[in-house]
């Protein structure tokens, strides 16, 4: 019986299967959930502006290491852009998110078709105008990630820009 414990764990290590996800499956062991796995991270800071004045938001983002995201103006219609998308809030009115220029990258497996893309931090802009007061402008970064080897699914981080009006 020992034997054939011993020659089931290995065979299940060689194809990729722990011992420990097998229990699992046998209902003995339960794993923890796995992690949504993230591919950009959004630095909320909090901002103090000029009531009734034109001012420019920050939003900051860092894009982890060893990925990149298409940039606002990919240089294919089949690329998702990345986008800030932001709900309007009362006694706020904002004007066009103002965005980086993407840095160009290419593939080893196609180095003649570089790409437009945002790799480590970059930073948008948001032109607003407050009336005095707190405030908090919810939305979301909608973004396509990519490592050197295939694009992953689309997503969207919640992005919230809290600040006083004074």
């Amino acid at each position: 019986m020992r034997w054939r414990l011993a020659v089931a764990g290995w065979a299940m290590a060689a194809v990729g299967v722990s011992p420990a996800m097998f229990a699992f499956q046998a209902g003995t062991l339960p794993l923890p959930a796995p992690a949504l796995k993230s591919y950009v991270l959004y630095v909320a800071e909090d901002h103090d502006v000029h009531a009734g004045k034109r001012t420019v938001l920050e939003l900051h983002f860092r894009v982890a290491d060893g990925y990149h995201v298409n940039s606002h103006t990919p240089k294919s219609v089949l690329l998702i852009p990345t986008d800030v998308v932001l709900q309007p809030a009362a006694g706020i009115s904002e004007e066009t998110a103002e965005y980086p220029a993407g840095k160009n990258y290419s593939f080893s497996f196609d180095p003649s078709n570089k790409l437009s893309v945002y790799t480590g931090d970059f930073v948008v802009k948001v032109p607003v105008v407050a009336t005095a007061g707190a405030h908090t402008i919810s939305g979301k970064l909608h973004y396509q990630a990519c490592d050197h080897a295939a694009c992953y699914p689309p997503r969207d981080l919640p992005v919230q820009i809290i600040f006083t009006a004074r």
